[in-house]
């Protein structure tokens, strides 16, 4: 049987492994430098205490007595593609297909290691809560959310997360009885963060902000962030007890270490099948990989699991000796249900169309049944419904 290695253990590489293993003629191994997939689309909760850490997370382990394919936690530390082998902290392992699915690393602005995130280490998600906890205590302070994008490639951008973030703490607020001592404010280096959603989103979020005596701070770079604070291009100063930011996305260090060719960004160049031309038995998915299509692309949680799904087809009908493929450019879209604690909006782009739903209340409840369904799929305990 021909060797299958996946380097991730997120929602592009657990799929792409779900996918090839369901065919039972490849020998088929995810490795992940942590025991768990991390579910980011509901860690928004973690910091207002509607969801434990632990309640984040599904055990690799789970997943993988379910579904059948070999399991191995270890850390890369080199690819090796013309050898067809990966070099890992413990050993060296050979392929006959690779699948890059471990991500992307984070552009370091000054300062950063005064801020806090909801997208960097899963740990990191649970540290900002305890601080969070720390202000609330106090009765009051300055709160600052933000997000930072990446010039030469504008897919590698987490919006939404800090967008859900701040609503959600908002309404955590209110429901202590201490919004009015907080001062809460977004900040982004771009005039129209959230643009990319459309014309409707952009609309209500202003409105949403107004309405929720939320600030907002954009169109100005970044210099650095401070202890108490962001120093913003023209010496301005946003003062912070507490800042939460989200840094761009930015090619993984580790593929610095490989012979795999990059974009200017860092991210590994594919072809519209997710598979790297000059290595045609190497595939990459997800946010490690360079992302091809309209202006207002983004990297998501969804789109990389429609690319494990078709690395996988691909990689069945290459050894079926088929010309069949599937792309991935078709299917890019904008997809978000935005939670804001007391409910949410239904956000969705393509490249036909821009809808905005709000979906007060019930929302909300749909995006913590969209949690569990997640859950409970991939170990097995309910079935997939298609296109979910």
């Amino acid at each position: 049987m021909k060797k299958v290695l996946i380097l991730g253990g997120g929602f592009a590489g657990v799929q792409t492994a779900i996918e090839l293993q369901k065919s039972k003629n490849f020998d088929v191994t995810l490795v992940s430098d942590r025991d768990f997939l991390f579910v980011y689309p509901i860690s928004i909760w973690i910091p207002v205490h509607e969801l434990t850490y632990e309640n984040a997370q599904i055990k690799l382990a789970d997943i993988q007595i379910k579904h059948g394919f070999k399991l191995i936690i270890d850390k890369v530390i080199r690819i090796n593609a013309a050898e067809n082998t990966v070099t890992f902290e413990k050993q060296l392992l050979s392929y006959n297909y690779l699948i890059v699915a471990f991500g992307s690393g984070k552009m370091q602005p000054k300062g950063v290691e005064h801020t806090s995130t909801i997208c960097g280490q899963p740990l990191q998600t649970k540290q900002f809560r305890e601080k969070l906890d720390d202000l609330v205590t106090k009765g009051n302070g300055k709160i600052a959310i933000g997000f930072g994008g990446n010039p030469k490639d504008k897919s590698a951008v987490r919006g939404g997360p800090a967008f859900e973030l701040m609503f959600n703490i908002n309404h955590y607020l209110k429901k202590k009885g201490i919004r009015k001592n907080f001062q809460l404010t977004m900040f982004a280096p771009m005039t129209e963060p959230g643009a990319r959603m459309g014309k409707n989103a952009l609309k209500a979020m202003s409105k949403m902000f107004a309405s929720q005596n939320i600030k907002s701070h954009y169109g100005k770079k970044i210099t650095e962030f401070v202890e108490d604070g962001i120093i913003f291009e023209d010496n301005s100063k946003l003062e912070s007890d507490l800042t939460m930011f989200i840094a761009a996305g930015a090619g993984s260090p580790l593929l610095k270490n490989s012979d795999l060719p990059l974009s200017d960004a860092g991210f590994v160049k594919i072809n519209d099948y997710n598979q790297v031309e000059e290595f045609p038995n190497v595939f990459a998915i997800g946010d490690a990989a360079a992302y091809e299509g309209p202006e207002w692309k983004a990297k998501q949680g969804h789109i990389a699991e429609v690319m494990g799904r078709n690395a996988a087809y691909n990689i069945i009908q290459i050894e079926n000796g088929s010309d069949k493929r599937k792309g991935y450019q078709a299917h890019l879209n904008i997809l978000c249900v935005m939670d804001m604690g007391d409910g949410a909006a239904f956000v969705y782009r393509d490249r036909k169309r821009e809808i905005l739903i709000p979906m007060p209340v019930v929302g909300h409840w749909l995006k913590q049944a969209w949690g569990k369904y997640a859950r409970m799929t991939k170990v097995g305990k309910f079935p997939r419904l298609p296109n979910m």
